[in-house]
């Protein structure tokens, strides 16, 4: 796991989603840390589970 990552793998958090990537997943922010969220859509307030941490961004899912 990268360091300088506010999140970890297996962790949840409250987040609100702010924006939707081209994929289509939803864009949370932790700590100014991009967390793409599937299933979700801007102004979703949500419990995540983070999946994987990469060092730019992580993945996570709808707990």
């Amino acid at each position: 796991m990268d360091s300088d990552a506010p999140v970890e793998a297996g962790e949840n958090y409250e987040v609100t989603i702010e924006d939707i990537a081209r994929e289509g997943d939803g864009i949370a922010r932790v700590s100014g840390f991009v967390i793409f969220v599937p299933g979700t859509e801007v102004g979703d307030e949500v419990t995540i589970k983070v999946t994987k941490v990469m060092r730019k961004f992580a993945f996570g899912e709808v707990a």
